[in-house]
């Protein structure tokens, strides 16, 4: 199959306007492999299937400011696009690559912590994801995030129940922690509001220091009793940092597709 493939990114280039401010015209007027969402210009790494009806979403967790998220991601988003035949994308949050920090703090900013657990950031990946649906005209959307970006993906899950019709949570934190407050959003705040009819897979590793087993499988029991159709996935032997991008990840994301 002949593929369209954009990729938005210098792959081992640092970030360099991750602190500037970027209004709206000038992110429009950039190239393809940027999308305004949110009051933020986001830079992402788009690889193109058969068509764009439906459409995956990588989301990355926290690495410090500035960092060139997508270097490591948009290779793993090339690898998902061609088990899947799917266009997949993945994005760079506030503060990396070459995304904005015009209203948000990065997740990965040493001075503000906890960003990734707060309502504000969930309600801007909302945005994020609702803009890249209208701009490729998607049907559905698969969301895959890793450690913090499975924290917000699996609570935008709650907050929008009828955006996403797969979820992908990769060593996420699903519970509300000691420093949660009014501001904050967590999965445990609104399962009671998630999609039966979407389909979520939970993974983790068993060699994973920062989010234990016990926080995955705990959480996918308690989305057991709510009754949503959730998988529990196991990877032996591996560790936390590129958990997702394992072989049994992708082939329990692939999975998704080969059962419709």
């Amino acid at each position: 199959m002949l593929k369209n493939i954009l990729v938005a990114v210098m792959l081992f280039s640092t970030s360099f306007l991750f602190s500037q401010t970027i209004t709206k015209q000038e992110c429009d007027d950039k190239d393809e492999g940027y999308v305004y969402a949110g009051g933020e210009c986001i830079n992402y790494a788009m690889f193109e299937g058969d068509d764009n009806d439906k459409l995956i979403i990588v989301v990355h967790g926290t690495w410090d400011e500035g960092s060139n998220v997508l270097g490591r991601y948009a290779p793993f988003a090339e690898n998902l696009n061609m088990s899947t035949d799917l266009t997949t994308i993945a994005v760079a949050l506030p503060g990396y690559s070459n995304s904005s920090l015009n209203k948000l703090k990065s997740i990965g900013s040493k001075e503000y912590n906890h960003q990734a657990a707060t309502k504000e950031y969930v309600e801007f990946l909302e945005k994020l994801v609702i803009a890249l649906k209208d701009k490729y005209e998607s049907k559905e959307i698969t969301i895959i995030g890793h450690s913090a970006g499975a924290m917000m993906s699996a609570s935008l899950a709650g907050l929008n129940p009828e955006l996403l019709k797969n979820i992908v949570l990769v060593a996420g934190r699903y519970e509300r922690p000691d420093y949660a407050n009014d501001k904050h959003l967590l999965a445990i705040d609104v399962l009671d509001k998630m999609n039966k009819s979407s389909k979520f897979i939970m993974i983790y590793g068993t060699k994973d220091e920062i989010s234990k087993p016990s926080v995955t499988k705990d959480f996918y029991n308690k989305m057991k009793t709510e009754g949503l159709d959730v998988k529990l996935v196991e990877v032996k032997g591996a560790a936390h940092i590129d958990l997702d991008m394992t072989d049994k990840s992708v082939e329990a994301i692939s999975s998704l597709f080969e059962e419709e």
